[in-house]
């Protein structure tokens, strides 16, 4: 908390009205102010990481438990009791549900967990906002990047693990998957910063979010392959399905998903030992890059009175 406040003072020191500063002095006044935010960025991310399993008897082990526990109780109930047809990994060889749910679940719960987190960050931490000033879009971010921790260690363990059981090939995509965490991560910051602004102004965001994320969930293909949507839409046309007189677009709304070509690069970076198409990059480069600067637009017009409406 010491270095918290020592932080928030350093960029209340130097918030100054327009015109009051000018030349070498004003610019002086800007660097510090940009440190002091960068320095209270880190320390409020370090503080998210400390508190994520605080008192508990585990600690961090339970960043690996709760996804472990997750994968087999999917695993479980789609890959043996339902038996979920998938396809074997095309250059691992690798044909076992359990991988191929990991591959795309880990991303996914990254994703929902860190814009739901995102999202009640401002209001969750309504107690430091009225005691300080600083820039409101650290509290979102900070929560996220806090989030990026656990989710780089499930990653590299299942990396790891993939490793030993389709080979060590796979660490040739380390590049592409750390890029492609880096664009996840600025994708749920820019979705986070409008929910968080949303949550706001109208608490039923949080309550509409859940139960977008739970239909979110089933319209991505973690636990399906994407060839059962294929499948699907060979159904929907020889059953006449139309829209506005056409044949019911359902693979190309499925396509237009961008958690299907997140999830979709990580498994076929992790389960299928090959690089994601340059549609994919370029498709996921653009939703991060639209959506982030339409979250900061979003945050900056509505963050103003924040404090007010608390």
């Amino acid at each position: 908390m010491h270095h918290l406040r020592k932080a928030c003072s350093i960029v209340t020191s130097d918030v100054v009205a327009p015109g009051s500063r000018r030349g070498p002095g004003r610019s002086r006044a800007g660097e510090r102010k940009h440190s002091g935010s960068r320095e209270l960025l880190l320390n409020l991310t370090m503080r998210e990481v400390r508190s994520q399993f605080k008192r508990t008897a585990l600690g961090r082990l339970w960043s690996f438990i709760n996804p472990l526990a997750t994968i087999a109780i999917y695993s479980i109930v789609f890959g043996f009791i339902l038996r979920s047809p998938i396809e074997p990994g095309v250059n691992s060889g690798i044909h076992l549900f359990a991988f191929f749910l990991a591959t795309a679940l880990i991303p996914w719960s990254f994703m929902s967990g860190a814009i739901m987190a995102g999202m009640g960050s401002i209001v969750g931490n309504s107690g430091l906002l009225t005691k300080v000033y600083f820039p409101r879009v650290i509290l979102p971010v900070s929560t996220i990047l806090a989030m990026t921790v656990t989710f780089a260690i499930e990653l590299s363990l299942l990396t790891a693990i993939m490793a030993v059981v389709g080979g060590p090939e796979v660490l040739l995509f380390l590049p592409g998957l750390i890029a492609m965490m880096a664009l996840t991560v600025i994708f749920c910051i820019g979705i986070a910063l409008m929910l968080s602004i949303a949550m706001v102004y109208f608490r039923d965001t949080q309550h509409f979010m859940n139960i977008f994320i739970q239909l979110w969930f089933y319209a991505t293909p973690i636990i399906y392959a994407p060839t059962l949507i294929v499948q699907l839409q060979e159904t929907v046309r020889n059953d006449g399905w139309t829209l506005f007189g056409e044949p019911f677009p359902l693979f190309m709304l499925y396509n237009l998903n961008p958690s299907t070509r997140i999830t979709g690069a990580f498994r076929s970076m992790l389960y299928d030992f090959q690089w994601p198409s340059w549609q994919d990059w370029a498709v996921v480069t653009v939703w991060a890059g639209a959506v982030l600067g339409l979250g900061l637009l979003v945050f900056r017009r509505f963050s103003a009175r924040v404090v007010e409406e608390l």
